[in-house]
């Protein structure tokens, strides 16, 4: 017998419309293709948060660059969003993560990302300098060369992939010293002065979305 009550099954699928989930989307436009990438997907398997998607710049070495790449993605996105009407598919947060080194028109990215509402975790002098962070303060100046010879001294054997399982149980000492390092730079009007870095606020966001 055939009833006469309609399942929802049975609606036609273009009346549907996607439901969005709460948990946020993140997506991280990294420049480097092993350290920051690989730290990342092990801190969001962590955290159990798995809405985070790392995309691989093509190219390296210039901040607008990588902020004009996020900002692609995130158009894209939204672009696809509504032509499949499905909002599921936008982000709800992108980041650009580099290194300061001796990076041009770093003004120019910063104005670029904050115009297109991007977010940035920019570590100064690199990005080991957050790995540092797990295992001891670092209020003085530093060189890049000089992070990787401290990390190694926690870290012996490091070259480019972190060994989070070293680095994870001290995780909110890293925030802390890194949070720190902020402030001391507020203090002195040098906002993203050498050292500083920019990543546990990415990692916050992701733990907190998880």
């Amino acid at each position: 017998m055939v009833s006469g009550r309609r399942r929802d099954d049975d609606r036609p699928i273009n009346r549907r419309r996607a439901t969005r989930d709460p948990k946020h989307r993140l997506l991280v436009v990294s420049e480097g293709a092993v350290t920051e990438p690989g730290y990342i997907a092990k801190f969001q398997h962590e955290v159990r948060n798995s809405r985070v998607h790392v995309e691989v710049a093509g190219q390296h070495g210039v901040p607008v660059t990588l902020v004009e790449i996020a900002v692609r993605l995130r158009e894209a996105a939204r672009v696809e969003a509504k032509r499949q009407r499905d909002e599921n598919l936008l982000w709800d947060e992108v980041w650009a993560v580099f290194d300061v080194d001796s990076h041009p028109n770093l003004d120019a990215a910063r104005k670029m990302a904050m115009d297109n509402s991007i977010l940035l975790a920019i570590s100064n002098p690199n990005f080991e300098l957050w790995a540092l962070l797990h295992f001891q303060d670092q209020r003085a100046h530093i060189e890049r060369d000089k992070v990787r010879s401290a990390l190694q001294g926690h870290m012996p054997g490091y070259d480019k992939e972190l060994d989070f399982r070293r680095l994870h149980p001290t995780y909110a000492d890293a925030v802390k010293r890194a949070q720190e390092l902020d402030v001391e730079a507020e203090r002195y009007e040098d906002p993203g002065r050498n050292p500083t870095t920019g990543v546990f606020r990415l990692t916050e966001s992701i733990r907190t979305s998880a």
